[in-house]
């Protein structure tokens, strides 16, 4: 039975066989991002990318999600603080366009750790994989769900545009779209039949399915496998692809100033963030998008 090398308080590794498990671990928040939680992610990624004894690296979440997106109820909280408190003496504290962006890239920085390793990322998802859950798994190698996962950025309805944004380069431009402009989620069995996800599984043969193919690519020499994964990156690299995760943080931050961010927020002032999400999803039904062949 492999032991977890790294358990802090929210990422727990292991490893075994040559495969590291890289688990997000805050299930009473459903896995939601925040700066200490991605801080933590990262350094177990980076320590599974130097351990000889690894090939290859799966994440995943604890409990009932794989990630339900940015930790929104301490973001608003902090907000709060700020307000009373004064203007913050750093940037963290939102004051202008360009503070936000910075923020905004210091996260994508973490995020974005999974794409620059050299070791291959595969991310075995399951239950909801939302909003900043997204820009955690899409920047791993390979996906893989389960067919009942629910996976989308319904943020895009009211709070902004996704601060990483992988999404044109394994759904298209349309596709993209689809989920940017509505919000729509898609159930794994979906995702997998339009590239969003690599392939889905029966929830109950999950665990199984990805462990069988971790095994396999750890059966490898790493240094090839990091000879592969290295040139397709490169490619998405020479395609533009990191030119484009900069300005999707420029254009979230620019989201931030929309009047339907300015409404959202005064929603969540009176309301509470429940009742925001409440009303701004409630036009939309159960929001699922569902490929037609």
């Amino acid at each position: 039975m492999a032991k977890w090398l790294r358990s802090s308080n929210f990422i727990d590794l292991k490893v075994k066989d040559g495969v590291a498990t890289v688990r997000l671990n805050n299930p009473e928040r459903r896995n939601a991002l925040s700066f200490d939680l991605l801080s933590e992610y990262r350094g177990a990624l980076l320590e599974a990318d130097d351990l000889r004894s690894v090939s290859v690296v799966v994440v995943e979440g604890a409990g009932t999600d794989f990630c339900a997106g940015y930790d929104m109820k301490a973001s608003y909280s902090r907000y709060a603080e700020e307000a009373q408190g004064g203007e913050s003496p750093y940037r963290t504290g939102i004051a202008s366009m360009d503070d936000d962006a910075w923020k905004l890239e210091r996260y994508g920085e973490f995020l974005r750790t999974a794409f620059d390793i050299h070791k291959p990322v595969i991310a075995k998802i399951h239950g909801h994989c939302v909003a900043g859950g997204t820009d955690l798994a899409l920047y791993c190698d390979m996906l893989v769900a389960a067919d009942d996962a629910r996976i989308g950025f319904p943020a895009t309805r009211a709070m902004g545009s996704p601060p990483n944004h992988m999404w044109i380069y394994n759904v298209g431009p349309q596709w993209a779209k689809r989920f940017l402009l509505t919000g729509s989620l898609v159930l794994g069995r979906d995702a997998a039949k339009i590239g969003l996800v690599m392939a889905s599984y029966p929830a109950h043969e999950l665990d199984a399915q990805v462990a069988q193919l971790a095994g396999s690519i750890a059966t490898l020499d790493p240094e090839l496998l990091a000879c592969n994964k290295r040139i397709v990156n490169l490619a998405l690299e020479i395609g533009g692809a990191m030119v484009v995760q900069r300005l999707a943080a420029e254009m979230d931050a620019r989201a931030h100033l929309t009047r339907a961010k300015r409404d959202f927020d005064t929603d969540v002032a009176t309301l509470g963030l429940k009742g925001a999400f409440r009303k701004r999803d409630e036009p939309f039904g159960d929001g699922i998008v569902v490929p037609t062949w």
